[in-house]
């Protein structure tokens, strides 16, 4: 198992699932990572990052005891982790549409 991270960024846990190898099915629950779970926690990681750089903006704007370097560096963790999880969208897009493609 492998844990993707990006300094302060969500942490995304890949894993090589057993139900695959054996020649069981993706959305199988046999020990294995499920796809749409893991997908469901990646984008939750992804709206708290977002979130927290919200909170820190609004406090910043109120008047609040927030350092501007430490809110540019809180959006700016939010834009990455964004742009990160857009760019994993693309590629599951563009593999469904390869596999889309193929003739059997």
């Amino acid at each position: 198992m492998s844990n993707v991270s990006l300094g302060g960024i969500p942490n995304w846990t890949v894993a090589n699932s057993p139900a695959l190898d054996s020649g069981g099915s993706a959305g199988s629950d046999a020990g294995g990572v499920n796809f749409g779970d893991m997908l469901k926690s990646a984008v939750h990681s992804v709206d708290q990052v977002n979130d927290d750089a919200t909170a820190q903006v609004s406090n910043l704007l109120q008047g609040g005891n927030s350092d501007v370097n430490s809110v540019m560096i809180a959006v700016e963790k939010a834009d990455v982790s964004f742009q990160l999880m857009m760019e994993v969208r693309n590629k599951i897009v563009s593999a469904y549409q390869d596999i889309e493609k193929m003739q059997f």
